[in-house]
C-alpha cells in the first residue's frame, strides 16, 4: 500500500528515504529517535492530519522553513510541501487546489497508541476526534459539514463574546450551525451504530472473555437541534459561549454495563481502546472496501502475550502495518509480527536490520 516514503525537514529528520514491503515493517529504536514520526508522517500524508497536533507549524524540523513528505500510497504519488507561502498539495505530479480536493480519493489509516486511552478516560474531545477522524475518512461531505460548522461556531461565540447581542447575525450564523450540525449529529449516531457491534465482537477477542462493551450516543442537542438552540439562548447569552451542539457531544462507553473509566481495570480499559480502532479498522474496510494503513505506535510492551497475539489475529492479514518498538522481547511470543521486516531507527535515518 506504501513502498517508499520520503522526508525532508520533517520533525526530527533532515532526509529520510524508507521502502516498505506490502506486509509493513517494525521499526525500533530507543526514545525520541523519530520512530512515532515516520508513522505521523504516513498519517499526514494519506490523511493531511497529525495525531499528535492540530496544525503542521510543529511539524517542521527546527530552524528551517518548511517540511515536505512523499510517498506512493496505493500506487500513487503523493505529495505534501509546508512552505512561508502555505500548503502545497499535489497526487501524480498534478496539484490539488485544495485539501478535500487532495483527500478525495486518498487512503485509509488506523492509528493505534498509548494516547488511545484517553478515548476512555478523556474528556468528550477524544471521542468526538475518534469520530471525526471516521467520518472524514467514510464520507467526503463529513468533513464538509464538519468545517463549515466550526467557523460557523467561531463566528457565534465571538458574536457572544460582544457587549451588545447582535441577534440578526447570531442568528444568520446558528441557521448554518443548525444545518451543518444535524447531519453531523445524524452521521455520529450512525456510526455509533455500526461501530457498536463490531467492537463488542473485538473486545470479546482480545480479552479472551464474555466482556459485554456497549457503546452510546450522546447528543448535546438533543432530538432537534434547532429547538435547542433557541432553548439555550438565555444560557449561552451569560456564558458568552455556545453550549449547544456537537461540539458538546459525547459517547458513553461500558463494560457490563457500568461505565468503563470508572469501573474498568486499566487492562480493561486498554483493550476496549484496542477494540474501538479494530472496530474502525473493520468499518472502514466494509464501507469503503479497501484495507487501511494500520500505524501501531509502541502499544505491545504494555499488552500481555495473550491479547497481544489476540490483536495480531484481529489485524486483517493482507493490511501493511508499521509498529514501532524499543525492543524487540515481546515479539518472541507474537509469531504473527515474525513475517515483518526490522529497521532500526538511527539518527536521521533507518537500517535493516532484518
Amino acid at each position: 500500500m506504501l513502498q517508499h516514503l520520503r522526508l525532508q525537514n520533517f520533525r526530527c529528520f533532515g532526509a529520510l528515504e524508507l521502502d516498505a514491503p506490502q506486509e509493513g515493517v517494525i521499526l525500533i529504536g530507543d526514545n525520541a529517535r523519530g520512530k512515532t514520526s515516520i508513522l505521523e508522517a504516513i498519517c499526514v500524508l494519506v490523511r493531511l492530519q497529525s495525531p499528535r497536533c492540530s496544525g503542521f507549524h510543529t511539524l517542521t524540523k527546527l530552524s528551517t522553513p518548511g517540511f515536505g513528505i512523499a510517498g506512493d500510497p496505493w500506487g500513487q504519488e503523493r505529495k505534501i510541501k509546508n512552505t512561508p507561502s502555505g500548503l502545497h498539495l499535489f497526487a501524480d505530479g498534478e496539484p490539488r487546489a485544495s485539501r478535500t480536493a487532495y483527500l478525495a480519493d486518498g487512503g485509509l489509516i488506523v492509528w493505534m497508541g498509548n494516547e488511545d486511552l484517553t478515548l476512555i478516560r478523556g474528556p468528550g474531545e477524544s471521542r468526538r476526534h475518534f469520530l471525526d477522524f471516521l467520518g472524514a475518512q467514510l464520507d467526503p461531505a463529513y468533513r464538509t459539514a464538519y468545517t463549515r460548522y466550526r467557523r460557523a461556531l467561531r463566528a457565534k461565540n465571538l458574536l457572544l463574546k460582544e457587549p451588545r447581542l447582535r441577534l440578526p447575525e447570531l442568528i444568520a450564523y446558528e441557521d448554518i450551525l443548525i444545518e451543518h450540525g444535524t447531519f453531523l449529529t445524524e452521521s455520529r449516531a450512525r456510526l455509533i451504530a455500526d461501530l457498536s457491534p463490531l467492537a463488542a465482537a473485538a473486545q470479546t477477542d482480545i480479552s479472551g472473555k464474555d466482556e459485554a462493551l456497549t457503546l452510546t450516543y450522546l447528543p448535546a442537542s438533543g432530538p432537534c437541534m434547532k429547538e435547542s438552540i433557541l432553548q439555550a439562548r438565555q444560557r449561552e447569552t451569560a456564558a458568552r459561549q455556545a453550549v449547544v451542539g456537537p461540539h458538546r457531544d459525547d459517547v458513553s462507553i461500558r463494560l457490563h454495563g457500568m461505565t468503563a473509566s470508572d469501573y474498568a481495570s486499566e487492562g480493561q480499559q486498554r483493550t476496549i481502546a484496542l477494540a474501538l480502532k479494530l472496530a474502525q479498522g473493520d468499518l472502514l474496510h466494509t464501507r469503503r472496501e479497501k484495507t487501511p494503513i494500520y500505524l501501531l505506535d509502541d502499544i505491545f510492551g504494555e499488552l500481555d502475550p495473550a491479547r497481544r497475539n489476540a490483536l495480531l489475529h484481529h489485524l486483517p492479514p493482507h493490511a501493511q502495518k508499521f509498529i514501532t518498538t524499543t525492543y524487540l522481547g515481546w515479539r518472541d511470543t507474537s509469531p504473527q509480527t515474525n513475517l515483518l521486516p526490522v529497521l532500526r531507527v538511527l539518527e536521521n535515518f533507518v537500517e535493516r536490520i532484518e
